[in-house]
């Protein structure tokens, strides 16, 4: 498979996923993460080593002359599943206790938190009515 270079490539892949009807929250990370290391200078590691808060998804770092850097974080959830629902979460609520720079996803709308409060949000796709995943 060729590399994730924009966010419509990245859409199209999600939506191919999507739409196979035996996609988990899992089946979505490797797009996610060709992205991530397409359109920055950072690296995303799926599945890091377990941390004390827990085990977030991916950490997203950069390898610095004094070795690698931790940007942040990113806990995924499915496709569709409400964030506003599990940003209310305890998993979630230790995460941003904890970590001072989390993304929450469902790999269409991602939410930004540092320091445990809400920086911003950012929705490069919808599921329409029909399932289908739009821009």
């Amino acid at each position: 498979m060729s590399k994730v270079v924009t966010v419509s490539e990245y859409l199209a892949e999600v939506e191919q996923e999507l739409q196979s009807g035996v996609a988990t929250e899992h089946t979505y990370r490797p797009a996610l993460k060709r992205l991530i290391e397409r359109i920055s200078d950072a690296r995303a590691t799926n599945e890091p080593k377990r941390s004390a808060c827990g085990a977030p998804d991916y950490s997203v770092w950069q390898l610095t002359g004094d070795g690698p850097r931790t940007l942040g974080y990113i806990e995924a959830k499915d496709v569709g599943v409400p964030l506003a629902s599990a940003e209310e979460s305890e998993q979630i609520l230790r995460y941003r206790a904890a970590l001072t720079n989390l993304v929450l996803t469902d790999y269409l709308e991602f939410r930004w938190y540092v320091n445990g409060q809400w920086r911003r949000t950012e929705s490069i796709g919808v599921r329409g009515v029909d399932g289908r995943v739009r821009r």
